[in-house]
């Protein structure tokens, strides 16, 4: 079952159970799942740069995702968070999730990165799955606001960054216990159902007198 999704080819001379330096690719579905990850991330960037333009143009312009006072898009883009580099946080997604993009289509032309490299697209998500972690607390516990292209984001980011993490973990590119390696590659959709049904949870109880009122 774990397999479909992090089945690895490496190079002729590598055993994929062991590489010790070789390039190594990916299954089709990997390849996939980051272009799939990386359009929705760069959608919602795309979408969020827009009506930013807007919003900077136009005071009084309201975004098509101002639903209700929580699911208010505009207010998060109006907060300081919404800029924590200096610049609008969607121009990162814009260069970041297209990068994805890339790398995923390559793999899928069948393309082969040695372990530096997928160490550094681990290092990348993991960065992403932080940044997104620490807007996420501010969403919901300092703005008080969610805009559901930056939760399309988290998901995706989130989504990518347990199956990087996954393909490096089966390949030994990072150390893990045996016990633990094997668990993860049968039940390998558990970290990222259960990473993104917590962050539901926690929006339920962050709102909940809103949702079940």
């Amino acid at each position: 079952m774990a397999t479909t999704v992090v089945d690895d080819v490496s190079t002729d001379e590598h055993d994929p159970e062991h590489p010790s330096g070789g390039a190594v690719g990916s299954s089709r579905a990997l390849a996939w799942l980051l272009v799939i990850t990386g359009a929705a991330g760069l959608l919602a960037a795309w979408v969020v740069t827009l009506d930013k333009i807007e919003l900077l143009k136009n005071p009084e312009f309201q975004p098509g995702c101002n639903f209700n006072s929580i699911v208010s898009c505009g207010s998060i883009m109006e907060s300081d968070q919404a800029s924590a580099f200096g610049f609008p946080n969607p121009m990162l997604g814009l260069v970041t999730y297209g990068m994805v993009i890339a790398i995923g289509m390559g793999l899928v032309a069948g393309a082969r990165y040695p372990r530096w490299f997928w160490l550094g697209l681990n290092a990348g998500t993991l960065f992403g799955v932080g940044f997104c972690t620490w807007l996420q607390y501010q969403s919901l516990y300092v703005i008080g606001s969610l805009c559901v292209w930056c939760c399309l984001a988290w998901v995706a980011t989130i989504v990518m960054f347990c199956y990087v993490t996954l393909h490096n973990i089966r390949n030994r590119f990072l150390p893990a216990p045996e016990g633990l390696r094997n668990g993860l590659l049968e039940f390998h959709w558990v970290p990222p159902v259960l990473w993104i049904g917590i962050i539901g949870m926690l929006v339920l109880t962050r709102w909940w007198s809103v949702f079940v009122g």
